[in-house]
């Protein structure tokens, strides 16, 4: 999302050097960071050619065109990060490990703890594929034929050759050494780094393996006499290329499939990079229209967005009416209706009309690029339940090469003839089936999963633990305002006194508040408006903080407010308090309306609850959660929404500090509560319960404190994103479930337990398929999630 490509301005291509002119070292101590053009907002070095000293501070460009540009007009440029340093590298050539997201580093290669390859932290849309999927496809395709003769001739070279083939066991040394040598210098690589870290993981095993097999077998063929005619077969003394080899070849399968699962994890986070438009069409001062990169929207910007075009970046609409479908981001199929002043999210889809927006948050602060991020982070994030796999894994590695020298010893010391042989064989299965991989990828890829799976329902957890978390809670306390209700005020009911017209109360409330910025006066002016009332232009207009406003309309002093201001005019409330009463019960807010300090009536405004909410509310219900509502609006409204909605439990007229005691309170009775609001007076109480939950049309503040944010700002969210909890904490029991018992089952096999019984051993060669097929088999479970939870 934040790679700055080339781009052609005005068909002149730029092109950014770095040699010895660029990087140099910038006064605030910057060194040789990439600086951004305030101009185009691509990324450049520091070029004393091409920089502006301006008040104080220097930019930087990419050519004289943007420079000139900047001349003209630098107040145009000014804040737009242009004199900050870009990130060193961009997001998404940070490179972590699947296993242990702790580790991260600038370029790609293998994690020092299990060698595991590391990844993009946020993969790319223009990236290729997998460089090392390429790699290991070409090394095992190309030495896959001679894999396979090595095998034919050890497991049948006898039955086609009487006497057996003159030079054999030199010729399957000339055919497996490109084999082990070329094609397994990765994991011979792996291995010995897995040694000099202190690390030991699935490498250290392999390494052994197969360096075991493949120098034992050089030795029996380059000096046969140091063996023992027990060590003898078909004639010659019994060398294991084939099973060197095959190990090999089947590792190398094992890592291409998957390499190919593990790309689908970031499929998720692939498609939302995809929903960003590439270009967006600005509308210039002098009214003509353009369409320009991305990367060169500014905030203020006005920009068109016709029919079936993507809203380029977040903003708000200046003019027209559209539906638009919000859809890829909030996972609510229908259409939502933007009129002037409504906020548009980047990456919708208008369907129908023209809209014109202004930008407000570019690049990496639109909500696309903080999902993007958000859900890259919760992929990285290490679940709780992944502790009992790193105690295991931590002591594995020893465990499984102190039960191989056991194999060897026990095999050699006490086996049938011939005995060392056998004991061999058996340590090197051991070594090769015991591959922790599958152990240690149980929890990471069920977590990449789900969280992949979450964000396509407009569901974004914070991390890992919040995942297992959501799953166990019992109490669910709801804020109303923006949470229960839509948190956009809107007209209820007009009222006159006796011998009064309801119309004429309306127009004079709505020309009196045409001078206040309150929510509740917006909502009284658009309904005036809306009925066609010709409004007075206000000829004086005052606000009282929390009581109402006043001033002269049509040259009478009004009055609009509650009945403390109606006390301060000396106006006779009295006559209308059963109506107002009445409204209340219905969760409106009142507003007394008096001219000379004469009573004309009434007007009510409401937040009106969600479509949403109770549906919501009965599937939280059935699940078995109890619902609290805590909120800072009246009481009297409070239980009025309460009572509508069947909230048992209501706390009306609390401050922050408030909520925050009733978290504590619940939790100290042993409940494990979940806290879902969207402002800032939520955000200690959010932090503070087991499962914060943000609506993703609250503030920063909120969304920042929460575990879990729900894009859409929709209750239903919080039921899904329950059962995506069970889902995948359900999963990542089966996947350690499985790692687990392939480990205790394998390892036995490997020693060979059962030839007592059977007169049978497990081949390096099928320890080594399974090794590879038990990976493959975590993380095809852990896939499974992304189609579940709807």
């Amino acid at each position: 999302m934040n790679d700055q490509p080339h781009h052609d301005h005005d068909g002149h291509e730029h092109h950014h050097e770095h040699g010895p002119g660029h990087g140099v070292r910038h006064e605030s101590g910057t060194g040789d960071k990439p600086f951004t053009d305030p101009v185009c907002g691509m990324k450049v070095g520091a070029d004393p050619a091409r920089e502006i000293r301006h008040e104080g501070q220097t930019y930087h460009f990419c050519s004289a065109r943007c420079m000139d540009k900047f001349r003209v007009s630098p107040q145009q440029y000014i804040g737009l990060a242009a004199n900050e340093p870009a990130p060193a590298a961009p997001e998404g050539t940070i490179y972590t490990c699947p296993m242990h997201p702790e580790i991260q580093q600038p370029q790609p290669g293998n994690c020092p703890i299990c060698g595991m390859t590391l990844e993009p932290m946020l993969p790319s849309l223009e990236e290729e594929e997998n460089p090392e999927l390429v790699d290991f496809k070409r090394r095992f395709w190309w030495t896959l034929p001679l894999t396979v003769i090595v095998t034919v001739l050890a497991m049948a070279g006898h039955r086609f050759f009487t006497g057996g083939l003159p030079g054999q066991s030199w010729i399957e040394l000339v055919l497996s050494t490109p084999v082990v040598l070329w094609a397994g210098w990765p994991f011979f690589t792996r291995g010995v780094q897995s040694i000099s870290n202190r690390s030991p993981n699935m490498w250290t095993l392999i390494g052994l393996g197969v360096a075991a097999a493949y120098c034992y077998s050089v030795v029996a063929t380059v000096a046969p006499g140091l063996f023992p005619q027990t060590f003898a077969m078909h004639g010659r003394i019994g060398v294991y290329y084939e099973a060197a080899a095959a190990i090999i070849s089947l590792t190398l399968l094992g890592q291409i499939l998957e390499l190919r699962a593990r790309s689908q994890t970031s499929a998720a986070i692939k498609s939302l990079l995809g929903l960003a438009p590439k270009t967006a069409r600005r509308i210039n001062a002098d009214g003509t229209e353009e369409d320009i990169p991305l990367t060169h929207v500014h905030v203020g910007d006005a920009l068109r967005v016709r029919p079936g075009e993507k809203v380029p970046v977040d903003g708000t609409v200046l003019e027209g009416e559209s539906a638009v479908d919000e859809s890829m981001l909030t996972g609510e199929p229908v259409p939502v209706t933007k009129r002037p002043g409504d906020k548009v999210i980047g990456a919708t889809i208008n369907a129908s009309g023209s809209l014109v927006v202004r930008s407000e948050k570019v690049g990496s602060e639109t909500m696309l690029s903080q999902i993007v991020q958000m859900v890259a982070q919760a992929q990285r994030s290490r679940a709780p339940m992944q502790s009992l796999a790193d105690v295991v894994a931590g002591y594995f590695v020893t465990i499984v090469v102190t039960i191989a020298l056991l194999t060897l010893l026990g095999w050699g010391l006490f086996g049938p003839e011939p005995s060392w042989v056998y004991g061999f064989v058996n340590a090197v299965s051991v070594l090769i089936i015991a591959c922790p991989c599958a152990l240690g990828l149980a929890t990471p890829m069920s977590i990449m999963a789900a969280t992949g799976r979450g964000a396509t329902q407009g569901i974004l957890f914070r991390d890992a633990a919040a995942i297992e978390s959501m799953r166990k809670i019992d109490t669910l306390i709801v804020d109303k305002t923006g949470t229960l209700t839509e948190g956009k005020p809107a007209f209820h009911s007009a009222a006159a006194i006796p011998g009064g017209d309801e119309q004429e109360v309306l127009r004079i409330a709505a020309s009196i508040d045409q001078g206040s910025e309150h929510p509740l006066a917006h909502a009284i002016v658009a309904e005036a408006l809306s009925r066609g009332l010709g409004l007075a232009k206000p000829e004086s207009f005052e606000s009282s903080s929390g009581i109402g406003v006043r001033g002269v309309v049509e040259g009478k002093r009004i009055a609009l407010g509650n009945t403390a201001l109606m006390d301060i005019e000396k106006v006779d409330w009295k006559p209308l308090t059963a109506q107002a009463e009445s409204w209340r019960q219905e969760g409106a807010s009142v507003m007394y309306l008096a001219a000379d300090r004469q009573l004309l009536g009434l007007v009510a405004v409401s937040d009106p609850v969600k479509q949403t909410t109770p549906e919501a509310l009965a599937t939280l219900k059935e699940a078995g959660i109890t619902v609290v509502m805590a909120t800072g609006d009246g009481v009297t409204t409070a239980r009025s929404v309460a009572a509508k909605l069947g909230i048992p439990e209501v706390y009306g007229e609390v401050k922050p500090q408030d909520k925050l005691a009733l978290v504590e309170r619940l939790q100290a009775q042993g409940k494990t509560v979940a806290m879902a609001g969207d402002g800032i007076n939520d955000s200690p109480a959010l932090a503070k319960a087991n499962v914060g939950i943000a609506m993703g049309t609250g503030t920063d503040v909120a969304i920042n404190s929460a575990h879990v944010t729900l894009v859409k700002g929709d209750l239903r969210g919080i039921a899904r994103a329950r059962l995506l909890s069970l889902e995948t904490v359900r999963n990542m029991r089966q996947n350690l479930a499985f790692a687990f018992f392939y480990n205790a089952l394998g390892i036995p096999l490997a020693a060979g337990v059962l030839y007592p019984f059977t007169g049978r051993l497990l081949s390096p060669m099928i320890a080594a398929l399974a090794m590879s097929l038990s990976s493959v088999s975590v993380i095809t479970n852990a896939l499974r999630l992304r189609g579940t939870a709807k």
